[in-house]
């Protein structure tokens, strides 16, 4: 089973809506959006067959039913399995002749991590539903600094350190900023040129007092992108705004809710959010972007979360 929207009781939380022109796309290509939508195990991916990366995966998590089980432990123990899900186009998504050509110096990020959907009341369905994770649906490029990083330490703090050892239940969603000026990989993959976002989103849905709250985070690969030379400078003209122009070294962040609409042109369902920062939209780009030093430790972050 897939994303349930009454996960969290009464108050459904319907998946994000994206832009009315995304869905103008699918109409003009002669596709169903419906048909894109694909459920998992625990979570449903919503695929971008134009940019070939998902727009967004949304997942339930159980903290009382989680259960521990290794990477290990997976496929009987043959390690992973990535594989493209045969419900739609291989063409309409991007798998091994991404991450293995020239120049693919980044990993298989998972935007729906493998053990927030890690539950079940048996050990055979938490297995199971990790295993759905690795499909190339649910993989954007993340530099190593940016998946293994602080952001997979946002990851780990809100799993285990919140919904674990509280045993509580949220709904998150994640994406990447699908942009059309993202940069060119620097290697065509079978003729055609790929672009690949700066930045990842998340927003959560959790339970306080009996209402319902939610709180973004909002963090960048720009730099290690250009750095690494993964990608094409990308030239823009003297009047376009650059939304990118200001970033400096920062790693993630937490943002409002209705900011992450603005920049991923997407609309979620409301609830209440604990986080007010009124910081200029500058300020928030200049402190989002993955930085050299070495990471600091998770417990230094103020995170107003479920605290």
């Amino acid at each position: 089973m897939g994303y349930s929207d009454t996960f969290l009781g009464n108050t459904a939380i319907h998946p994000p809506v994206i832009a009315q022109n995304e869905l103008d796309k699918f109409k003009t290509n002669g596709l169903e959006a419906s048909q894109y939508m694909l459920d998992y195990s625990n979570y449903s991916v919503f695929q971008n067959p134009f940019r070939k990366f998902p727009y967004f995966t949304i997942a339930n998590i159980d903290g009382e039913l989680f259960k521990h089980v290794t990477r290990k432990e997976l496929f009987s123990g043959k390690g992973d399995k990535w594989s493209k899900d045969s419900r739609i186009p291989k063409e309409h998504q991007l798998g091994r002749e991404l991450y293995t050509a020239e120049r693919s110096d980044f990993d298989k990020g998972h935007l729906t991590k493998r053990e927030d959907v890690q539950w079940g009341a048996e050990d055979d369905e938490a297995i199971s539903a990790a295993e759905s994770t690795f499909f190339f649906t649910n993989a954007v490029p993340q530099v190593d600094r940016l998946n293994r990083g602080i952001w997979r330490r946002i990851e780990d703090y809100i799993l285990h350190h919140e919904v674990v050892k509280n045993s509580l239940k949220i709904s998150l969603f994640t994406g990447p900023i699908l942009q059309e000026n993202d940069p060119d990989f620097v290697t065509p993959v079978k003729d055609e040129v790929i672009k690949l976002p700066y930045m990842f989103w998340k927003v959560i849905y959790y339970l306080k007092n009996g209402e319902l709250h939610r709180t973004g985070f909002l963090t960048s690969q720009k730099r290690k992108l250009e750095e690494r030379r993964i990608v094409r400078p990308v030239m823009r003209g003297d009047d376009e705004e650059d939304l990118f122009m200001n970033f400096k070294d920062a790693e993630t962040y937490q943002v409002r809710v209705d900011f992450i609409e603005k920049i991923a042109n997407l609309k979620f369902a409301e609830a209440n959010e604990l986080f007010q920062d009124d910081t200029p939209e500058e300020l928030i780009f200049s402190n989002v972007d993955v930085r050299n030093e070495a990471i600091q430790d998770i417990t230094q972050i103020d995170l107003k979360l479920i605290l």
